[in-house]
C-alpha cells in the first residue's frame, strides 16, 4: 500500500538528494518509513505548487499540497482529474486545441467552477449521479475511463474553444480504469497508477533552468510553458536533471522516473493560446541537446 498522508507546504520546505542520475522525470512517493539514514544535502527550496484540474487548461497555484498516487491535491482540487474528450473517444491537448490553456478552473462548495474569456462561468458538479455515462477515452493509445460531466459541460468547453467539434468533459474516479505505467516505463512498479498525465503524476522543473533556456532566446517564456507540479530554486541550470532521489521537508521522497519529453505544448503561449509562429523554444531547445529536455522531474509515491 501507498501511504498519502504526506503534506508538502509551499515555500517553506528545503529540498535535498542523495544519489545521481539523469533524467527529468519523477513519480510521486512518500518518504519511505525505513530506519536507514542517509546523508543528505540542501539543493534547492520548493518556490511553488502548482495543480492543473483539467488537463492542457489553466494551472492553479497553491499554498499547500497533499501527496497522492495520483499526484498533487489540495481539498477537491486535484492535479489532471478532468480531460477534454473528442468525438472518436480521444483525450486531446493544447497541442491539439491551442485555447485550452485559457480556461481556468477553481473549486468551491462542491463544484468545479469554469471560466473563461467571453464566457459566463459555468459551475459543474464535483459528484456526478451514477447513470452519467462512464466513458473509455484514449491517452496516447492507453484506455482510462472517466464520468461524462454532462451536456451542459459539453457545450461551455466547445463554445470555449470556439471548435466546430463536439467536446465532452470527463471527471476520473479513483476506483475507475487507470494507467499501469508499469507497462509502459521499467521504472515503475505494479503499483503506480496514472490517470490522465501523458507520463506521470509529478513533474519536477528549476526556475534556473527556464532562466538559462530564455537568455537563448528572444521572445522570453515562463516556467507555465512547460506546467511543473513543483518549481525550485536556488540550484544550477538543469541540475535537476542529475537528481536520483529528493527529499521534500520529513515526509516526502521523489524519485527519478523519466526524462519529461517537451513538445509542441511548449510553443503556446499560457496568456494567448496562440501557438509561437517559428515552434519556439521548441527550436531552441533541440538545438541545445538534440532533444526536447527541460527540467527533469516526473515522481512517485514510495511504499512503508
Amino acid at each position: 500500500m501507498f501511504t498519502m498522508e504526506a503534506i508538502v507546504r509551499h515555500r517553506m520546505l528545503l529540498m535535498s538528494v542523495a544519489g545521481a542520475g539523469a533524467a527529468i522525470g519523477f513519480t510521486w512517493l512518500v518518504l519511505s518509513l525505513r530506519k536507514k539514514k542517509r546523508k543528505l544535502r540542501k539543493v534547492g527550496e520548493v518556490t511553488q505548487l502548482i495543480v492543473y484540474p483539467i488537463k492542457s487548461c489553466k494551472g492553479v497555484p497553491l499554498p499547500e499540497a497533499e501527496c497522492s498516487v495520483h499526484g498533487l491535491r489540495n481539498g477537491l482540487l486535484r492535479d489532471r482529474h478532468w480531460a477534454v474528450s473528442n468525438e472518436e473517444k480521444t483525450v486531446v491537448s493544447a497541442r491539439h486545441e491551442p485555447r485550452l490553456v485559457l480556461i481556468n478552473s477553481s473549486s468551491d462548495q462542491g463544484f468545479l467552477t469554469l471560466s473563461a474569456p467571453e464566457m459566463e462561468d459555468l459551475k459543474v458538479p464535483l459528484t456526478h449521479p451514477s447513470t452519467n455515462e462512464v466513458v473509455t477515452s484514449r491517452v496516447l493509445g492507453h484506455l482510462v475511463q472517466g464520468r461524462d460531466c454532462g451536456d451542459e459541460a459539453s457545450h461551455w468547453i466547445t463554445a470555449a474553444l470556439r471548435s466546430r467539434h463536439v467536446y465532452r468533459l470527463l471527471q476520473f474516479e479513483d476506483r475507475m480504469k487507470h494507467r499501469n505505467p508499469k507497462d509502459e516505463y521499467v521504472l515503475y512498479t505494479e503499483n503506480d497508477k496514472v490517470a490522465y498525465p501523458e507520463l506521470s503524476p509529478l513533474h519536477v522543473l528549476s526556475e534556473a533552468a527556464v532562466e538559462d533556456l530564455n537568455s537563448r532566446l528572444e521572445e522570453k517564456v515562463t516556467f507555465r510553458n512547460f506546467r511543473p507540479n513543483i518549481l525550485i530554486s536556488g540550484c544550477g541550470a538543469y541540475e535537476e536533471d542529475s537528481w536520483e532521489e529528493i527529499q521534500i521537508g520529513r515526509d516526502v521522497t521523489l524519485k527519478r522516473v523519466m526524462p519529461s519529453i517537451r513538445c509542441l505544448f511548449t510553443t503556446v503561449d499560457p496568456d494567448t493560446g496562440i501557438p509561437h509562429a517559428k515552434n519556439e523554444p521548441l527550436k531552441t531547445l533541440r538545438r541545445r541537446s538534440g532533444n526536447h529536455h527541460l527540467g527533469k522531474g516526473l515522481c512517485k509515491q514510495m511504499k512503508n
